[in-house]
């Protein structure tokens, strides 16, 4: 997406009854003035030059903004909010039913087979919705982009959709040969008639158009969450945070809730399915191009130009060794073209063999990841030192099935969505053994997970967010590492975390079970609680790891749903399904679970966990039948620290309290299975001990 030049904004109106959310930004400033009164469609709106006096923008950004709607208009989809009923133009003739309402009797709800939401979850719906539904989304509420009903809404291949239209080229997806939202004859976008309201604005921002804009990559994910935090929670769509088919949806309450973006600011939200390639650019520019065999001993390589590559290897088996790679620019706009497909980084291999050694790698540019692995390169690093300064400047780095082996780095990444250790789209291998892996920026752990990662011996530090962030059907395993993080509390997330096991059904990884593997080392928590699981199938395995809380932690295993502003899944059914097993593990802190998630918990091998289990139902909506299982075997304990609740307990270990008074046992209507002195009760409500 294209930083410098963001926003093209259209005006849309009103919203569907019961639709309401609130995007999100990770840095939320004043919000803006409105462009019109309370009341008023337009009051959805944000202005421009309001933008640009708070610093949300730059005056270039603004005037190309002006510059992009007055080529480009942009008309709601029928029957959209803002827009007008079917076969009408915006503020259309004097029959049409007002703006953001659907005509009456008319059925909005999607038709069945609308094209399938990335990772393909059930009934094609991310969250699995039912069929002709978004996930989370009122059955009233006709999304964004959809034909009409009986019009075909396949997305091309490996793209989401076409931009600002429908398949065929055909804008808003109206039948061809027609406006957007308009028969033949209506008139043209943008001049509405006489006391209508317009179609869409030249100097002013709404929901629908921000989220055309991310579609097409003009603005990151980043700027994205920033503007739609100060928009109205009612504004847009009717479907606050929602976003075009396939596309990210930033909000979300629990009735609409959308495909999302990834934690703190990671890169979420783009459209086309898991490791989809929508946007792969057709070349490269490169300030040094290999393709056949060659060896680079004691150069000084340097780039300077705009989203440019210091080295491209695209073939051969390239060897460097003991040479000065620099990047630097100031108009390169990073973004999903780097974090996908490694545009701008310093070091970038799209096939053959590259061994990289002995040297220093630096770059000062957005989108200037150090090394990059993609497609079937495969790239071996080594007693290098790896800096990068701009945002999406990840320190090494896989996406699009790439390799990368590296050992015995020291890498520092400062900007935003800048893992030290990152992987992207379409996945791949990467092995980190020894060195030090340190990123500083927001929305930037130390590890960003979206492949099969690997580490050992390692010491990875993020100062500004979560340690390690995982997402959907990929892999971690580390040992004897130490992991640490310090993410911020932020206003649009439930609670902090260290570690986070989740899926934001952005397309950036295939649903399925997330594996997080940690023996030995030491993860240490400076704020928030440790380990977050929802919206997907996980899996955590420790054993032997010292493990520090922050000294306000939360928990120590949250493994519910979520009420995310960034819509990962839907609230009140987007719990996790969790395993959780220690051995030799000792743990402090409590667990969290809820009725739409299911939890195995496993205490093995002599582990000690001291705290309560909690039922939390905040995010459960309505409940559902989820379970909480807690097994012992005979040489680990619990010592509890509180009245805790489970499902089913199997022990064959010791349950005991602080002072090692045995625990009451009791079923949820009173009845003691097992008495004890403690003042602490243990509640089953299952009613039976295994």
């Amino acid at each position: 997406m294209k930083t410098e030049k963001i926003i093209a904004l259209f005006a849309c109106l009103c919203l569907t009854t019961g639709c309401a959310s609130a995007a999100f930004a990770e840095t939320v400033p004043t919000a803006p003035s409105m462009t019109a009164p309370a009341g008023d469609p337009a009051a959805n709106r944000l202005s421009l030059s309001d933008l640009v006096a708070q610093g949300i923008i730059t005056q270039e950004t603004a005037d190309a903004i002006t510059a992009y709607l007055t080529e480009n208009p942009i008309t709601p989809p029928d029957g959209q909010p803002g827009g007008a009923p079917n076969g009408q133009q915006p503020g259309g003739s004097s029959d049409a039913q007002q703006s953001g309402n659907a005509p009456s009797g008319e059925n909005t709800q999607q038709p069945d087979g609308n094209g399938q939401q990335p990772n393909g979850a059930p009934g094609g719906q991310p969250g699995g919705a039912p069929n002709g539904q978004q996930p989370g989304g009122s059955s009233d509420a006709q999304q964004p982009g959809n034909a009409p009903s009986g019009e075909n809404t396949q997305q091309p291949d490996g793209n989401g959709q076409q931009p600002n239209g429908a398949p065929g080229g055909q804008p808003g997806g109206a039948p061809n040969g027609q406006q957007p939202g308009g028969s033949s004859d209506a008139q043209q976008p943008g001049n509405a008639p006489d006391g209508g309201q317009p179609g869409f604005s030249t100097d002013a921002v709404d929901l629908l158009t921000l989220e055309t804009l991310l579609e097409n990559e003009i603005i990151t994910q980043d700027e994205y969450d920033a503007i739609a935090a100060l928009l109205p929670e009612d504004s847009g769509n009717g479907m606050p945070g929602s976003a075009p088919d396939g596309q990210p949806g930033n909000g979300g309450s629990s009735d609409a809730q959308q495909p999302g973006s990834a934690p703190d600011g990671q890169p979420g939200g783009m459209s086309g399915q898991p490791g989809g390639m929508s946007g792969q650019p057709d070349s490269y520019d490169a300030a040094r191009s290999l393709s056949e065999d060659a060896a680079i001993s004691g150069e000084t390589i340097e780039s300077t130009g705009t989203d440019e590559n210091a080295l491209l290897v695209t073939g051969g088996t390239v060897s460097v060794d003991g040479a000065t790679v620099t990047r630097a620019s100031d108009d390169s706009t990073g973004g999903d073209a780097s974090s996908f497909y490694g545009v701008g980084a310093a070091i970038l291999a799209t096939g053959g063999t590259l061994t990289v050694s002995n040297s220093t790698i630096t770059t000062d540019s957005n989108g200037g990841a150090g090394v990059f692995a993609y497609g079937d390169a495969v790239v071996t690093v080594s007693d290098a030192t790896i800096s990068t300064s701009g945002d999406t400047s990840g320190g090494v780095h896989v996406a699009g099935g790439g390799a990368l082996y590296a050992s015995n780095l020291t890498v520092t990444t400062e900007g935003a969505s800048s893992a030290a250790v990152r992987s992207d789209r379409g996945g791949g291998t990467l092995v980190v053994d020894g060195g030090s892996y340190t990123a500083s920026g927001s929305g930037s752990p130390a590890v960003y997970v979206t492949a099969d990662v690997t580490l050992s011996n390692a010491a990875l530090t993020a100062t500004g967010s979560e340690a390690l962030c995982l997402e959907g059907l990929n892999s971690v395993l580390l040992t004897d590492c130490d992991l640490t993080g310090d993410m911020p509390d932020q206003d649009q997330n439930d609670t902090t975390w260290t570690v986070i096991l989740y899926q934001s059904m952005s397309g950036d990884s295939e649903v399925g079970k997330g594996t997080f593997t940690m023996e030995g080392g030491s993860l240490t928590s400076l704020n928030g609680g440790l380990f977050y699981t929802t919206n997907t199938e996980s899996e955590f395995s420790l054993r032997n790891v010292t493990l520090t809380a922050a000294d306000d932690s939360e928990f120590l295993l949250r493994c519910t749903g979520n009420a995310n502003r960034r819509g990962w899944g839907q609230t009140g059914a987007n719990g996790a399904d969790c395993t959780f097993t220690a051995a030799e593990q000792t743990m402090d802190g409590d667990v969290i679970w809820d009725s739409i998630s299911n939890l195995s918990l496993n205490l093995t091998e002599g582990s000690v966990l001291t705290g309560a289990i909690l039922d939390d139902e905040s995010c459960a909506g309505e409940g559902g039948d989820g379970a909480c299982a807690l097994t012992i075997d005979a040489a680990s304990k619990w010592i509890v620290t509180g009245d805790s609740v489970l499902t089913t307990l199997s022990c064959n270990g010791e349950i005991v309290d602080a002072d090692g008074s045995a625990v009451t046992l009791a079923a949820s209507d009173g009845t003691v299975l097992s008495e004890g002195t403690s003042a602490c009760t243990v509640t089953i409500l299952s009613g039976e001990l295994a």
